[in-house]
């Protein structure tokens, strides 16, 4: 449920186009015709279900479909919503996705970036990068705020940039049923401060001055090191462990936490702040071949109570996270945002410390950063030592695997004329098919971003073209040049999902079957048999949740939790010469395992090759 597939880029007259916070003349999300998503949810059923089912769910497609029928009627439901609402999915698929989701975001939501590994060794080191940093994000926001971040175009089209201002400043609050996000990035509500966390402490500093410019490198620097060294000395309560329980649970301590009016203070300070640095312990040691998967885990849940997971707030949309060891990335909570803007500013902010430092440190006294203070009562104490326990069971559960195929990366397939997407989808379900000798519902994340508030739609990779090309992969009867056919079809019927029929005009199924569930919900007619049949849990059972990180300048790799107790969440990152993934699983799990579908996934990839089938040109 995450970043773009589809690649982004700027044109050259189109970049002179700026962005509002909505950009105008974007055409509203379309509600897909009912025959046509009926007919490719039987076609998307075929190679995850038997034959019995198939039939069975056919028979409810045509009671569904029948004029003046139940699905008639939610379908003009949902027509009159979308001519009366900006978007007729987004409000939706906020709550739906996001906010009425009780399970922790931390692993089971909330993705984790990271980024390259930093030269430092040391304290001096980690505080220099961390002010570096500091500043590239303030002036990413200066764009933001002054409306000259360029808007982005994906073929021709421009895409909506409205999430760009959804990033900053912006916080989820933890709710008895449901969660709520409140932005405090505008109007008179706006703070100009950020949170640091160091040592399982909170502290709000200042990063604008009094003239309303943004504090420069050398002046965050000098800040930092007075929070390290205020940090040292108190009592270590990581209350940020917190915010990784079930959101019930942690709604209702919420509310005991912010009965104290210190403690709500500190809340709210950590709430409005514009984003949160966490100055992280230094890892503990690994070698070269798992170190990638610790920095990983780090990102997605801090290691546990006893490393660094009390050192965050993972209700905060973007936490940047710095270790002492050099090790860095993000975790972003990801109800205001899908992973294109967040790879967009991690690409800004990287370039950024890389640049030498120009400007001399002006001679302004700065004030003291303030540290946020927390009583802790029993109850909160006993709240605190349940979210630990919690906590370290995920932990322990989470079995994550990153690893870099390096022998070629997206000018290969680019080179023979073929989708690198297209081409690393084939490869995972080449992979699955061969570690469970069946297909699965595979989920590909795509930006609805063309559409007015767009959010994402589903590719589903496992198709009738798919399956019959894995089947043939490993049959010895088969010549290679079949196989090549079919795997060109596959993509092919990849590349058609994706563009031409589907996911990117707005015509894909998930989104508009979801939309006829919930229509029916608030018309409270009775639930169709349609969404109560074992071939709809099955379509909408996940094994495989995937995403690619768009066209990212940055040697990064996202990574996030599979959707499903006995599923994988895989993403990865194509750079021009290697592959970046990241591919997770619950190691409560007996039949999945991180490393073996690595494993299985480099060897697709790898007998996908014209090297191994031998065909010079096999792809034009």
């Amino acid at each position: 449920t995450l970043c773009c597939s589809a690649l982004l880029h700027l044109g050259s007259d189109q970049a002179m186009q700026r962005a509002a916070s909505s950009t105008p003349g974007l055409p509203r999300l379309p509600v897909p015709a009912l025959q046509q998503t009926l007919d490719r949810y039987l076609l998307a059923l075929q190679p995850i279900v038997s034959e019995e089912e198939l039939n069975h769910t056919k028979g409810l497609v045509d009671e569904f479909r029948k004029s003046g029928g139940i699905g008639e009627r939610l379908q003009q439901g949902l027509q009159r919503r979308a001519r009366k609402t900006e978007n007729w999915l987004s409000e939706w698929w906020l709550k739906n996705a996001y906010l009425e989701y009780r399970l922790p975001v931390v692993v089971h939501s909330s993705p984790g970036v990271v980024l390259p590994k930093q030269e430092f060794l040391d304290r001096q080191g980690q505080l220099r990068f961390a002010a570096k940093l500091i500043e590239g994000v303030l002036d990413f926001k200066t764009m933001i705020d002054k409306e000259t971040l360029p808007v982005e175009y994906l073929g021709g089209k421009p895409l909506c940039m409205n999430q760009y201002y959804q990033i900053f400043s912006s916080c989820r609050i933890p709710g008895p049923k449901h969660d709520s996000i409140v932005n405090y990035a505008k109007g008179k509500k706006w703070s100009p401060h950020i949170t640091v966390v160091h040592n399982f402490q909170f502290f709000e500093l200042a990063v604008y001055s009094s003239d309303g410019s943004p504090l420069i490198a050398d002046q965050i620097f000098i800040q930092l090191e007075k929070i390290w060294n205020t940090s040292l000395q108190t009592n270590k309560e990581p209350i940020g462990i917190l915010t990784t329980n079930h959101r019930n649970s942690w709604a209702k301590a919420y509310n005991n936490l912010i009965k104290d009016k210190t403690n709500k203070e500190s809340v709210r300070s950590i709430e409005k702040s514009i984003f949160i640095v966490c100055l992280d312990a230094p890892m503990p040691r690994a070698s070269e071949d798992i170190y990638k998967s610790r920095v990983a885990a780090q990102m997605l849940h801090g290691g546990g109570s006893r490393w660094n997971s009390g050192n965050r707030w993972f209700d905060k949309t973007l936490q940047f996270i710095i270790a002492e060891d050099g090790s860095c990335g993000l975790a972003y909570e990801h109800a205001p945002s899908e992973g294109p803007p967040i790879v967009t500013l991690l690409d800004h902010v990287v370039e950024y410390t890389k640049k030498p430092q120009h400007v001399r440190s002006p001679m302004i006294p700065l004030q003291m950063p303030k540290k946020l203070r927390f009583n802790i009562t029993p109850e909160i104490k006993n709240d605190i030592e349940k979210a630990k326990q919690n906590l370290n069971i995920m932990v322990q559960d989470l079995d994550i695997k990153v690893t870099v195929f390096h022998y070629f990366g997206k000018n290969f397939p680019k080179s023979e004329k073929l989708s690198p997407d297209a081409f690393i989808q084939m490869a995972l379900q080449l992979a699955y098919y061969r570690m469970y000798g069946q297909p699965c519902a595979t989920y590909e994340s795509a930006s609805l971003r063309m559409f007015h508030l767009g959010r994402t739609d589903t590719i589903r990779s496992a198709s009738v073209s798919s399956l019959k090309f894995v089947e043939a992969m490993d049959k010895p009867n088969k010549q290679n040049q079949e196989k090549v056919d079919l795997l060109r079809r596959a993509m092919q019927a990849h590349r058609q999902y994706t563009d031409m029929v589907s996911a990117l005009t707005g015509n894909a199924i998930d989104r508009h079957l979801l939309g006829l569930k919930l229509q029916a919900i608030e018309d409270l007619v009775s639930m169709p048999e349609l969404f109560m049949d074992t071939a709809y849990a099955v379509a909408m059972h996940f094994n495989l949740s995937t995403s690619q990180v768009r066209r990212s300048q940055t040697d990064c790799v996202m990574c996030f939790g599979p959707v499903v107790p006995d599923g994988y969440g895989v993403c990865y990152n194509p750079m021009e010469e290697h592959i970046n993934f990241a591919i997770s699983a619950f190691n409560s799990c007996a039949e999945t395992n991180a490393a073996h579908l690595a494993h299985y996934l480099e060897t697709a990839l790898l007998d996908m090759s014209p090297t191994i089938l031998c065909l010079p040109g096999w792809g034009h």
